[in-house]
């Protein structure tokens, strides 16, 4: 069973000594992730925008390691604001509507950059 790690260029993944994604067997587990964008940009002002940033980062380092969408199995989401908590689900449902993993979400005091409305965990098992 080998052990690759991905990086995904967060100015956090040197200082703090963790990976975007940790692929491990047949398991991947992907890194809380925010809604970062190029050259430090704001992003998206709602949540619907910041949660698909949020999943085309964290599927991008899913892809990186050969897995899929389709290979998710579970997804841990923590937002700021609850009433933020429709939009959030229907970007996810958009992403996640056949593959149907198992969901936990979570109302947070704050995140670490105040633009950010949400981080979005995944794990994925490689058949």
């Amino acid at each position: 069973m080998g052990r690759r790690v991905i990086a995904s260029g967060s100015p956090y993944e040197s200082v703090m000594g963790f990976s975007r994604a940790v692929r491990a067997g047949p398991h991947v587990y992907v890194a809380g992730t925010a809604p970062v964008m190029p050259d430090g940009a704001d992003p998206p002002p709602d949540a619907f925008g910041q949660t698909h940033r949020c999943l085309a980062i964290a599927l991008a380092a899913l892809e990186q390691v050969g897995a899929s969408t389709a290979d998710v199995v579970r997804t841990r989401i923590m937002l700021t604001r609850a009433e933020d908590f429709p939009e959030i689900a229907r970007a996810h449902g958009e992403v996640f509507r056949d593959v149907r993993p198992v969901n936990t979400s979570y109302v947070v005091a704050a995140l670490l950059d105040p633009r950010w409305l949400l981080e979005i965990e995944l794990e994925a098992v490689i058949a």
